[in-house]
C-alpha cells in the first residue's frame, strides 16, 4: 500500500519529462526552421543584387591576382600547403562533380516548381551540360598546350638532362613518367573553381526572384528548397576558400592568373553572352517568373 503513491509519482515525474523533452525539441525545431528562413532570405538577397554581383567579379580577380602575395605571411607548414590534403582531394578535383550535384539539384526544384513543366526545367538544367562541355574542353586544350610547350626532361644530380622527343608520348614510351615532360601548365584547378564560382553565382541569383515572385503567385519556398539553396550558397563558399588555397600554396603565378582568366572567359561567352539568346539553354531564371506590369507594353 506504501508503494502506490510512489509509483504513481514516478508515472507522474516520467510524463513531465517526456512532455519537457517534447517541448525543448519543439523549441529547436522552431529555432531551426527561424535560422533557416532567415539564412535563406538573407543569402538570397546578397546574391540577387546585381552591384554585388559584379563586385564578385572584381573579388574573384583580386584573389587571384593578389592572394599568391599571402605566401610570405602563412604558414607553409599546413594541411592546405599539401597536395594531398582531404580537400585537394575530396572536393578540388572534384569540383565539378559536387557542382552539378547541388546545383542540380537546386535547378531541377526551382524551375519546375515554377513552371511545372519538364520541357522547360531540362532546357534550364541543359547549362549544366554546357558547363560539363566547358570544363572538358578546356582540360584538353590545357593538355594540348603542355605538349606544344613542352619537352621531355630527366633530372640528375648535375642538374636536367634535356631528351631531344617530339612529344609527351615519346617522353612516355621512352620510359620516362609523367611529370618529366615539362611545358605551359595552365592552372585547371584555377579555372574550374573561378568557372564554378561564377556559375553558381549566377544560379543561385534566381532565389531572389523566386522569393519575391514565387510566394505571391502560390509557389511554396520550403524547407527543403531553402536548404538546398543554403547548401548551394556553402558550396559556393567553400569554393572561395579553396581557390585562395590553390593560388596562395599551388602552381606558377601566371598559370593561375591565366586558368583564372580563361574561367572568367568562359562565363563571359555562356551566361554573359550566349545564354540570352533566343537558340540557348536560356539565362537562369528566364521566363520562371511574370514580368512586373509596368514594363508590359500596352
Amino acid at each position: 500500500m506504501e508503494r502506490g503513491p510512489t509509483v504513481g509519482a514516478g508515472l507522474g515525474a516520467g510524463a513531465r519529462i517526456r512532455a519537457l523533452l517534447g517541448c525543448l525539441v519543439k523549441v529547436l525545431l522552431w529555432v531551426a526552421s527561424a535560422l533557416l528562413y532567415f539564412g535563406s532570405e538573407q543569402a538570397a538577397r546578397l546574391l540577387g543584387s546585381p552591384c554585388l554581383r559584379r563586385l564578385y567579379h572584381a573579388w574573384l580577380a583580386a584573389v587571384v591576382i593578389f592572394g599568391p602575395l599571402l605566401q610570405f605571411h602563412v604558414n607553409p607548414r599546413t594541411i592546405f600547403a599539401s597536395h594531398g590534403n582531404f580537400f585537394n582531394i575530396k572536393f578540388v578535383n572534384s569540383a565539378w562533380g559536387w557542382t552539378c550535384t547541388f546545383l542540380g539539384g537546386f535547378v531541377l526544384l526551382v524551375v519546375f516548381l515554377a513552371t511545372r513543366r519538364v520541357a522547360v526545367t531540362a532546357r534550364h538544367l541543359s547549362r549544366l551540360v554546357v558547363g560539363a562541355a566547358v570544363w572538358r574542353g578546356a582540360g584538353r586544350a590545357f593538355l594540348l598546350i603542355e605538349d606544344l610547350t613542352g619537352s621531355c626532361f630527366e633530372p640528375l644530380p648535375q642538374g636536367l638532362l634535356l631528351h631531344e622527343l617530339p612529344d609527351r608520348r615519346s617522353c612516355l614510351a621512352a620510359g620516362h613518367p609523367w611529370h618529366q615532360w615539362r611545358g605551359y601548365t595552365v592552372s585547371s584547378h584555377t579555372f574550374l573553381l573561378t568557372f564554378c564560382c561564377l556559375l553558381m553565382a549566377e544560379e543561385a541569383a534566381v532565389f531572389a526572384k523566386y522569393l519575391a515572385h514565387g510566394l505571391p503567385a502560390g509557389l511554396p519556398a520550403g524547407a527543403p528548397l531553402r536548404l538546398v539553396f543554403l547548401l548551394n550558397v556553402l558550396l559556393l563558399g567553400l569554393w572561395n576558400f579553396l581557390l585562395l588555397c590553390t593560388v596562395i600554396y599551388f602552381h606558377q603565378y601566371t598559370h593561375k592568373v591565366v586558368g583564372a582568366a580563361v574561367g572568367t572567359f568562359a562565363w563571359y561567352l555562356t551566361y554573359g553572352s550566349w545564354y540570352h539568346q533566343p537558340w540557348s539553354p536560356g539565362s537562369p531564371g528566364h521566363g520562371l517568373f511574370p514580368r512586373p506590369r509596368s514594363s508590359r507594353k500596352h
